[in-house]
């Protein structure tokens, strides 16, 4: 069996700055090996439990913060941005998956960082009329080639709101209760350690015994992105099989979740050139 994380950085335990997120950031090194410790964990259980292999996708931002020393034999690592699925590369010929650091969508009050997938372009996003955050649109992806997501440990409004609603089935872990949008609550690692382990065994003999399905969305699938100014929604209606519904907002159809997925991808990059066009003209 071969299993595949993804690794996110805001709904990691102590991180509650901006200084913790970016690779200049004053905070960025410890933010960096809680989530590389976070990450550890869960794959050295998972090999324990049966898996012979673990792909791990470094999942935020420019995707190039695990600390990747003494990598066990077992475990491969994506790294890089852009690249095709965007948080899930790397995912074929994988069974069973496994998210760690997610947080809630965009406006959820609250929650840490709260945003999906680009909070200096997007909004909103919806998937044939459902509000989703970036835990509902990558399992939609993975379900879509039958891999279901058997953990989910992060920001504990996403599990509260999404997880526990869209796929009860999915065993869970909070790695912190936040305060405000700047702010948290986590327990010690050691404790955290400990749910995790916990967790990660529970999930995959939930997968063994057939306990968990993978997360299906109805075909076509239609996309409806809402932009946080109206010049990201203007360059998204350039493309031919875009609709303009209003002032911010978009929407398209596609024959697939991972061909929606991939287009969504290309106007997120199309949003952050006008940005740092106009960013530059400003300057």
């Amino acid at each position: 069996m071969k299993a595949f994380v993804s690794v996110d950085l805001e709904g990691m335990p102590y991180i509650v700055t901006p200084a913790q997120l970016s690779l200049r950031g004053t905070l960025y090194k410890e933010a960096r090996d809680i989530a590389t410790r976070v990450t550890n964990i869960v794959c050295e259980e998972l090999y324990k439990c049966g898996f012979s292999g673990v792909v791990v996708a470094d999942s935020h931002g420019p995707m190039v913060n695990l600390n990747v020393e003494n990598i066990p034999d077992y475990v491969e690592i994506v790294r890089g941005f852009p690249r095709p699925l965007s948080m899930i590369a790397g995912f074929e010929g994988c069974d069973a998956a496994l998210f760690l650091g997610y947080h809630a969508k965009y406006g959820t009050p609250l929650s840490t960082f709260d945003h999906t997938y680009s909070g200096g372009t997007i909004r909103e996003v919806k998937v044939n009329g459902i509000p989703a955050s970036e835990f509902l649109l990558n399992a939609y992806v993975l379900g879509e080639h039958n891999v279901p997501v058997i953990l989910v440990a992060g920001e504990a409004k996403l599990i509260e709101e999404d997880v526990k609603r869209f796929a009860p089935w999915v065993e869970s872990v909070v790695l912190k209760h936040s305060l405000s949008r700047v702010s948290a609550r986590s327990q010690s690692m050691s404790r955290i350690e400990g749910e995790l382990r916990s967790a990660v065994r529970r999930s995959v003999e939930k997968f063994k015994s057939g306990a968990v399905n993978p997360l299906k969305v109805d075909l076509p699938v239609e996309f409806e992105i809402t932009f946080i100014a109206s010049h990201f929604a203007d360059v998204a209606s350039l493309a031919p099989n875009v609709k303009r519904i209003d002032g911010l907002t978009v929407k398209f159809t596609c024959d697939s979740m991972a061909s929606a997925y991939k287009f969504f991808e290309l106007l997120i990059l199309a949003g952050s050139a006008v940005a740092n066009i106009l960013q530059r003209d400003s300057g």
